[in-house]
């Protein structure tokens, strides 16, 4: 009987393994990457292929053999020099994706020991990273290549690669070194079981089935077996590679009681005369193979269909996801999504069908086969056998296109699949298909349109008529699922646009330009350790992480008597709860009680910055996703099943408002708003030569940590004490917020936290209301509870990054010299202030960058809405404000007619003493030296001018560069949080313990904590042990936050030792020749075990006087960035960035440059590619991998270049150059259509508003309709 039936829930809850990690249930990360090894008795040997384990059932694993981290290697024998070597290379920092990636790289190597650099791309496409930015990833891992001559492996086609263009670099990067590392050795790898080969060679004698309390799944042992069983149970879905039925299964929540797997039948691709046939059961990964294959071996002119298969198949998800699903699969799910169908349709394929009762036949794949959406024609009892790909004919043309979000692992917006004949020897169109998929239900063929371009000759006329003809026959609802529809409407004739100039081999060089799609490149640019003072050690757990060894919350073995606890949330943004009842909710099997605000035994409301928060909603809710209740139950699939059940009664109440505009209608905004002004900004204006008003959107984002909130709460049963082993990064507000919703002291409670699977400001104040939820339900019940958020649920109920409007008014002098600037920020605060009021304070702190105004006017409105509240994410606002800032220097370069960097360099701050707009005082001297560094190494100007003369060649692909400066405020603006704690111990074998109030979630806190103690103690790293962080051991901690936490605990531990030392020191002077040890032992007992507190510099601002010291200090640096869009699709490519940063000497240089790189991608996602969509009625759509995109290894400029020093917060901003450097590459294609350079672009800059800003006659074809006129799928809130 199995009660749960996926592999990842297996083996973490049965076998006990924690090494495959549970990040998304959707198959979209990679964390929970496994080796499936299986018999292929048709070839006779051996397959090895990753998978996502969140999405294979256990039971279709039946003669296979799984590996998976535990497997390779451990710390407690020996690693696998994937394991090593990744952790040598500093690739794991929070070290949640690390296993994933491991099994990805090990399987690969399973099967091709010397890999390419595209071999590595392609393993690792499937599986993201939050932390690192991928570039220390790929170094480790392309030590594997066989490259002796260190080449990057990035050139084109035709073009040069790293050695012809001068720029080769090392082989490894000088931050670590592959000195005495263990060599790969295939011999040592894991054979397959033999009793599987046995098993695998023999023929199966019968099918297989699988029972449990809710499902049947039934493996048929042959296809006479299948047609009786689809003849039996035609509606039962037929399921090999579980990729569309599993997520629905997962993350929607459907249910199929039986369903059908196929993991015996065998279909052969067959090369018959007239092309290629694939069996159905055929994966995407052997469809490309064969599709690689026949392009090899074949001449070209017989397989251009088969090159733009090809083509489709590179970006089409990850590679788990390609060796699980199958071509029968991906055609027979019906989603016009699924990028295939174009292409296939276009090809002229045919489907082989068969059913019990009338035998086989054979379809065509067009438009006819899809009835709608996810429905074909196929009856209900016929499965598809096969699909016959012909070979291209001569004279016959076939391209493929897509766009997304992300360039690859992403659901294409709009795809297409277009083929032309021509009669023999003209340029006569004989025949014309094309297909789109994207803008409708279903597969589009657009039919009147190619009938009516039959006979035309291949040219202007035709081109013209095919458009207007597209624009007539494309028919799209304002208000079409999905959204963007002015963008997919432009993209259809965009993309015949580009088919056409395919086509049209006359047609002059420069608009060749169009034909040629963005090849991804890997990180190239090993980072150099010669400026850094500190020595790269190695990240302390690396090791641990890439075994899988390392313990996160959720790997915490289940405790005797454990529930599990499942929140019920509201489904109204403005509403009266009139009812709750969970009745039906507790009569399912399993459920033990509901919790809602009359079981809390303390407060359910607290005050939090004056403003009040509610732990479960008592009488009316302010957003979709608020906390209503609880369901506790024996299982996670049980409590997720019972909350679902619970009813709730709703009347609706207004107003109910979503987006910044409505409530600055509506005047919605918390208490106290914030001002901040430097001189007389009215007078000024009546000054200066020029006034501009404008304005910018700064959309929200996602954390997207890689692991999702949670705790296990452990009621130990005397006196009332609690522990929690808590995902937080602050332990002490979550012990705090505990203790009011108990009633209870905080002693009595004890916050664990050995390490987070990555956080970004998320886990620091929504994770202490589901601490005192789960703690709540552990007293109620008076056992263990263990809370763990699905990703879906953890995006909707915990919110992320502000969405920011800055209006501006600027006085400015022809020369670029800015005089006056009154700007007024809006956030997107949600329905409670959480850190809303923090945030805003920070982004007007931030708002003069590195800039002098003289008058400079500021001012804070946090927007009251009925949303999620938002809350911290890595910036805190400064992002924001320094954006609107730079926002104001680019425009105003526009109107001025000069370069961007001219006037940032014309208005920034020069002299050696400095105040800023709060007059707290610095030096810009390190700023400047930055930003000429910055340029000087970028080579900038050089650069500019090569880009003018692209531009000037190029007509549809457009270049830019930008350059920023940046100023950044460290620490807390209110003083008592820039604190930090450590208690050290020495024991008397001279080992040595360190505990502090920091959180380990990637940073390194930990490893810098151990490499201090070290150098204080005079021991080595190796004697030094970190305990994790706990309430009970350091109490009051401020939070890991704000760049702040290894100064502060760094400090606090320096002290601590030294302390220590000072009391040694006597002994040590005395018996000089005694060792460590001695020293300690005849030296003790006097104590050696010294808590320190470091209090930092006060920091506090006086907000009615503008003025005060906000800061412990200012970071200083500056990056430039270079950009190439493509002007009829809005896809772009990050070619290379230069970041210089100064903040003073790196305690660990190679775990500093981790987290600029990381803070930097996150940044690109920010700017450019994270979008979040919400509904009219204010749901959250965005709420998983598959519908929001982070960036992945195809995002990463392939020219890295990193000078100096870092910390984490602060890179975020400078991605900002990307956006800016996009900007410029639209104006140059606007310049050259006559229009204007200025023009309003939001971020993130996304491939629809690069496309819809870059206006030519396509985009004139999809005019946008007028407000009101139609209900938007979504809002822009």
């Amino acid at each position: 009987m199995l009660s749960q039936n996926h592999l990842h829930v297996s083996l973490l809850y049965i076998v006990l393994l924690t090494g495959t990690k549970y990040g998304c249930g959707g198959g979209g990360c990679g964390a929970c990457t496994v080796m499936v090894s299986k018999y292929d008795q048709l070839n006779n040997r051996v397959l090895h292929y990753t998978v996502n384990a969140c999405l294979q059932p256990i039971c279709t694993l039946h003669g296979a053999a799984v590996v998976t981290v535990e497997g390779i290697g451990s710390t407690k024998t020996k690693l696998h020099p994937v394991q090593e070597r990744i952790a040598k290379a500093h690739g794991s920092q929070c070290g949640f994706c690390t296993p994933g990636m491991v099994m990805s790289m090990y399987t690969l190597l399973r099967n091709k020991p010397h890999p390419t650099m595209e071999d590595i791309r392609e393993a690792l496409g499937g599986n993201l990273c939050r932390c690192t930015g991928y570039r220390p990833i790929i170094d480790g891992f392309k030590t594997f290549c066989d490259v002796s001559n260190g080449c990057c492996q990035n050139g084109e086609s035709g073009g040069k690669c790293c050695i012809e263009n001068g720029t080769k670099q090392h082989k490894y990067s000088d931050l670590f070194h592959m000195d005495n590392v263990l060599p790969l050795d295939p011999s040592q790898d894991l054979i397959f079981p033999p009793e599987l080969m046995i098993m695998g060679k023999k023929r199966a004698c019968g099918s297989l089935c699988f029972q449990g309390d809710r499902l049947k799944l039934i493996s048929p042992v042959d296809l006479t077996n299948l047609l009786e069983l689809k003849t039996e149970y035609p509606e039962a879905p037929v399921v090999v590679g579980n990729t569309t039925i599993g997520p629905n299964m997962q993350v929607k929540g459907v249910h199929h009681p039986l369903t059908i797997y196929l993991f015996v039948i065998y279909l052969l691709c067959v090369y018959v005369h007239a092309g290629v046939s694939m069996g159905a059961v055929c994966t995407l990964s052997s469809l490309k193979d064969e599709m690689e294959r026949a392009v090899r071996e074949m001449e070209a002119e017989r397989t251009r269909g088969y090159q733009a298969l090809l083509q489709t198949l590179r970006c089409l998800a990850g590679k788990q996801i390609r060796n699980m699903a199958t071509i029968g699969g991906n055609i027979l799910s019906a989603n016009p999504k699924y990028d295939l169908n174009s292409v296939l349709a276009a090809l002229d394929c045919t489907l082989q069908v068969m059913s019990k009762e009338n035998g086989t036949r054979a379809i065509t794949l067009n438009e006819e086969l899809f009835t709608g959406f996810g429905k074909t024609a196929l009856r209900p009892d016929e499965v598809l056998l096969s699909i016959d790909i012909p070979y291209s004919k001569p004279w016959e043309f076939v391209s493929a296109f897509r766009q997304a979000q992300r360039r690859e692992f992403a659901f294409s917006i709009v795809n297409a699949g277009m083929k032309v004949l021509f009669r023999e020897g003209t340029n006569i169109v004989e025949s014309l298909n094309i297909y789109y998929g994207g803008v409708g239900p279903t597969l589009v063929k657009v039919g009147r349109t190619c009938q009516k371009l039959v006979g035309r000759s291949w040219g202007e006329e035709l081109l013209a008529d095919a458009c207007r003809l597209l624009e007539e026959e494309v028919e799209l609802s304002d208000s079409a699922h999905g959204g963007k529809v002015e963008y997919r409407k432009t993209l259809t004739t965009s993309f015949f646009f580009k088919f056409y100039m395919q086509v049209l081999q006359e047609l002059r060089e420069r608009y060749l330009s169009a034909l040629k799609p963005f090849k991804n490149e890997l990180v190239s640019n090993a980072q150099s350790s010669q400026d850094p003072v500190g020595h790269p050690m190695m990240h302390q757990a690396a090791f641990h992480q890439a075994t899988g060894e390392a313990q996160y919350y959720d790997d915490i073995p289940a405790v005797q008597g454990e529930l599990f606890v499942y929140m019920v949330t509201s489904t109204r943004a403005h509403a009266k709860i009139i009812n709750i009842d969970p009745s039906e909710a507790l009569g399912m099997t399993g459920v033990v009680t509901f919790l809602s605000a009359g079981d809390v035994p303390g407060q359910n409301r607290r005050m939090l910055f004056n403003n009040p928060e509610e732990l479960f909603a008592e009488e009316e809710v302010s957003c979709v996703g608020q906390i209503i209740g609880a369901v506790v139950a024996e299982s996670r699939e049980q409590a997720r099943r019972a909350a679902q059940m619970v009813k709730v009664t709703y009347q609706d109440l207004l107003p109910v408002f979503f987006t910044i505009e409505e409530a600055i209608q509506h005047q919605s905004f918390f208490d106290p708003k914030r001002k901040l002004e430097r001189g007389d900004v009215g007078k000024a204006f009546e000054t200066v030569d020029q006034i501009l008003e404008d304005e910018i959107y700064l959309g929200g984002q996602e954390h997207f940590y890689m692991e999702t909130q949670g705790l296990i709460a452990v009621p130990k049963g005397e006196n009332g004490e609690l522990e929690l082993f808590v995902a937080s990064q602050h332990s002490a507000y979550t012990q705090e917020v505990v203790g009011i919703t108990l009633g209870i002291d905080s002693n009595k409670i004890t916050c664990h936290v050995r390490r987070l699977g990555g956080a970004f400001g998320g886990k620091v104040m929504k994770i202490a209301s589901l601490s005192a939820i789960t703690a709540t339900a552990a007293v109620k019940t008076g056992r263990p509870v263990r809370c763990v958020l699905e990703r879906g649920d953890d995006m909707l109920i915990t919110s992320g990054r502000h969405p920011f409007l800055g209006k501006y008014k600027v006085g400015y002098n022809n020369d670029g010299t800015i005089m006056a600037a009154d700007i007024t920020y809006y956030s997107n605060g949600g329905c409670t202030l959480n850190e809303s009021l923090a945030i805003m304070e920070k982004a007007l702190l931030h708002m003069d960058n590195g800039y002098k105004i003289p008058n400079l006017r500021g001012r804070g409105l946090v927007c009251k809405t009925y949303l999620p509240s938002y809350t911290a994410f890595r910036g805190f606002g400064g992002p924001q404000g320094l954006m609107v800032m730079e926002s104001v220097l680019h425009e105003v370069a526009v109107k001025c007619g000069l370069p961007p960097q001219k006037v940032r360099e014309i208005n920034m701050y020069r002299e050696e003493e400095c105040y800023t707009h709060h007059k707290q005082l610095f030096s810009p001297r390190d700023m400047l030296r930055c930003w000429d560094e910055c340029l000087d190494k970028a080579g900038y100007h050089d650069r500019l001018q090569a880009i003018q003369q692209f531009n000037t060649s190029n007509r549809w692909k457009k270049r830019g560069i930008s350059a920023v400066p940046m100023k950044f405020g460290v620490g807390f603006s209110k003083g008592f949080f820039n604190q930090g704690a450590a208690l050290v111990n020495i024991y008397k074998d001279g080992s040595v313990l360190v505990a502090h109030g920091g959180t380990e979630m990637g940073q390194g806190i930990n490893t810098k904590a151990l490499q201090i103690a070290s150098r204080i103690l005079k021991v080595p790293m190796s004697s030094i042990h970190i305990k994790e962080t706990c309430t009970g051991n350091v109490p009051n901690a401020a939070p890991s936050a704000a760049s702040f936490g290894t100064d502060a605990v760094g400090m606090a531990v320096k002290d601590a030792c030294e302390k220590l030392m000072r009391r040694l020191k006597p002994f040590m002077e005395n018996h000089p020749k005694y060792t460590w040890q001695q020293w300690v032992i005849n030296k003790h007992p006097p104590g050696y075990k010294k808590v320190n507190i470091m209090m930092g510099p006060h920091t506090d601002m006086d907000w009615e006087n503008s003025e005060g010291p906000a800061y412990y200090y200012f970071t200083f640096g500056a990056c430039c960035s270079e950009v190439e869009i493509d002007c009829l699709t809005g896809d772009h490519k990050n070619l290379r960035t230069d970041i210089v940063m100064d903040v003073g000497r790196s305690l660990n240089p190679a775990l500093d440059i981790g987290q600029i790189e990381g803070g930097f991608v996150q940044g690109i996602g920010l700017y450019t590619i994270e979008e979040l969509q919400f509904s009219l009625e204010g749901v959250l759509m965005t709420r998983g991998p598959s519908q929001y995109k982070i960036p992945a290894l195809c995002d990463v400029p392939p020219q890295f270049l990193r000078i100096h020093f870092l910390s984490g917060e602060p890179p975020v901003f400078l991605a900002s150059t990307i956006f800016f450097a996009i900007k410029e590459a639209v104006a140059a294609a606007r310049r050259e259509r006559g229009l204007g350079d200025s023009f309003p672009l939001s971020s993130p800059a996304t491939a629809e508003r690069i496309r819809m800003a870059c206006e030519d006659q396509f985009t004139e074809m999809a005019p946008s309709p007028k407000k009101g006129t139609f209900k938007p799928w979504s809002i822009n809130i």
